[in-house]
């Protein structure tokens, strides 16, 4: 939600993989690395970049764990280590899915992020009840195919809800 408070998290579209009893963990989808791509990352590491798109980019998935990488995925791909976040899409967080992507084995559609965001025990729920965070349901077409700078607005609409509408000030009825 505007004015959260937190910079971090300023108009982020979180795709959520857990939500439940022992917490949360989701992926940011709108927040590119400037300047890092799939393929620099896969030079980096030494992997053949061979059919990755020049330009796609690495999104700052949250900020515990920044060195850490995920793929976001479409369910048409799936090897060992690939999750099935309620039988919307995968996540995948090994090299393995590097390679096939770079080999054109990989996913359909995807995106990658370094970092996660995480909540413990209840937070989520708890910051849910404050102004701060608002759930839309996981739809892969704002994933994988809404245009970055747009993903966080599209969601809103998906509910119904003119992003440009809202306050960052919170009220009472």
């Amino acid at each position: 939600m505007p004015g959260m408070g937190d910079p971090r998290f300023e108009r982020a579209a979180i795709a959520m993989c857990v939500h439940d009893a022992n917490g949360a963990f989701g992926l940011i989808i709108n927040h590119a690395h400037d300047g890092l791509t799939v393929r620099g990352l896969m030079e980096q590491l030494d992997i053949d970049p061979g059919q990755t798109p020049e330009s796609a980019p690495i999104y700052i998935g949250g900020p515990v764990e920044p060195q850490r990488g995920f793929i976001l995925h479409s369910l048409d791909y799936d090897r060992q280590g690939t999750v099935s976040v309620a039988g919307v899409w995968g996540l995948t967080a090994s090299l393995d899915i590097l390679r096939d992507i770079a080999a054109g084995n990989g996913p359909k559609k995807w995106l990658a992020a370094l970092g996660y965001t995480g909540w413990g025990e209840g937070q989520l729920d708890d910051e849910q009840t404050r102004h701060g965070w608002l759930a839309a349901p996981g739809d892969p077409a704002i994933v994988f195919d809404a245009p970055c700078e747009i993903r966080w607005a599209t969601a809103y609409a998906a509910l119904g809800v003119a992003s440009e509408r809202l306050s960052p000030i919170a009220g009472h009825a």
